[in-house]
C-alpha cells in the first residue's frame, strides 16, 4: 500500500466511475483497475461494490476511505510545512495586522517582500488586536501587527517593538468644530466618534476625559476606507493614528483637530505598535523575512518622518 493508491481510492470514491477517476488522475484506465486491485489484495477484501452502479465502497470500503483521506491529507500538509520551513521559492505565509498599519506599513513592506519572494502565497487579513491573537493561538496565523501593549506581560506571545504611531483626532472640512478659535476636549463629546477597536489606555483616557466610566465610539469598525469615508460625510470625529489620515489631510480632505488642554504627543493616545508572535514557536523562513522586511520599511519611514 502506499498513497498512489490511497489517493487513486479517493477518486475513484469521488467520480464513481474507472474511467472517470483514471482521467482525472492522468493514467488509463487498466492500470487504474490494476491499482484498485492491488490495494484490494493487500487488504484482502473487496473494497468497492462493483455490482452497484454508482461504485459505492463496501463497509471495508468505508474504513479504508476514512483513513485514507486522514492520511493523504497530513501527507500534503508535512509536505507544505517542510516547504515553508526550508524554502522561501514556495510554500505560504499567513499573518495579520490592525487597521492602521494595513494602511501603509503592511502594503509598502508586502510589495517588496513580493519582489523578492514572489513564488511565496502570501495571504494577510486586517482586524482588531483581539480577533488577531485569538487567529495567532490557533495557528491561523503565524505573527500579527498591533499595539503590542496588551501582549508584553503575557507569557504566551512574544512581541517586537515597531515605532509607535501617534493617535490624533480629524474632522471633515466644514465641520462644527472648525468654527472655534479654541477647542475643548469637552467639545469632542458633542460630536459621534468614529475609530477603530481602541486600545484599553486610550479607552480609560476618554473616559475620564468624558467624565464616564467607560467610553466606546459611536462609530466602530476595521475597514478604515469606511471610516474616512463617515469622517467625510458626515460630523463624526475620527480618532486613529497619524499616518493613517495624512494623506487626506495633505489632499484637505480632512482636517486635524488640535484640544487645547490635551498635551499634543500624549503617550495614551500612541499606538505602541509592535510584531506579536507565539513564545516558543519556530516562524518559518518566509515569516521571518517579512518580519525583516517589515523592520526596515518601518525604520526607512522614520528617517523620512524626521
Amino acid at each position: 500500500m502506499d498513497l498512489r493508491q490511497l489517493r487513486y481510492f479517493i477518486a475513484l470514491n469521488e467520480h464513481r466511475s474507472f474511467v472517470r477517476a483514471a482521467d482525472a488522475m492522468g493514467i488509463t484506465q487498466p492500470a487504474f483497475s490494476r491499482s484498485i486491485q492491488g490495494l484490494e489484495q493487500e487488504f484482502g477484501c473487496v473494497l468497492v461494490d462493483r455490482g452497484n452502479k454508482d461504485l459505492r465502497p463496501t463497509p471495508e470500503g468505508q474504513v479504508v476511505l476514512q483513513h485514507a483521506l486522514s492520511l493523504v491529507q497530513g501527507a500534503a500538509l508535512l509536505s507544505a510545512e517542510v516547504t515553508q520551513m526550508t524554502k522561501l521559492d514556495a510554500g505560504e505565509l499567513r499573518f495579520g495586522c490592525g487597521p492602521a498599519p494595513a494602511v501603509k506599513l503592511v502594503p509598502e513592506a508586502v510589495a517588496r517582500f513580493l519582489n523578492a519572494h514572489p513564488k511565496v502565497h502570501t495571504r494577510f487579513r486586517v482586524d482588531n488586536w483581539e480577533r488577531l491573537s485569538r487567529s495567532l493561538s490557533r495557528e491561523e496565523i503565524e505573527f500579527f501587527i498591533a499595539d503590542i501593549r496588551h501582549f508584553e506581560a503575557d507569557p504566551n506571545f512574544q512581541t517586537q517593538a515597531l515605532r509607535p504611531r501617534g493617535g490624533v483626532f480629524f474632522c471633515r472640512p466644514g465641520h462644527p468644530l472648525l468654527a472655534k478659535e479654541s477647542l475643548s476636549t469637552n467639545d469632542m463629546f458633542d460630536y459621534p466618534l468614529a475609530a477603530t477597536l481602541i486600545p484599553p489606555g486610550i479607552r480609560k483616557l476618554l473616559a475620564n476625559l468624558s467624565g464616564r466610566m467607560d467610553f466606546s465610539p459611536n462609530i466602530e469598525t476595521e475597514h478604515f476606507p469606511a471610516l474616512v469615508k463617515i469622517v467625510r460625510r458626515s460630523n463624526a470625529i475620527g480618532l486613529g493614528s497619524r499616518e493613517a489620515f495624512e494623506e487626506d489631510v495633505e489632499k484637505g480632505s480632512l482636517v486635524q483637530l488640535h484640544w487645547r488642554n490635551l498635551p499634543q504627543n500624549i503617550e495614551n493616545l500612541s499606538a505602541r505598535c509592535g510584531i506579536v508572535s507565539r513564545t516558543g514557536f519556530r516562524l518559518s523562513p518566509a515569516a521571518r523575512a517579512m518580519i525583516e522586511t517589515l523592520v526596515a520599511v518601518d525604520n526607512l519611514e522614520e528617517r523620512v518622518a524626521v
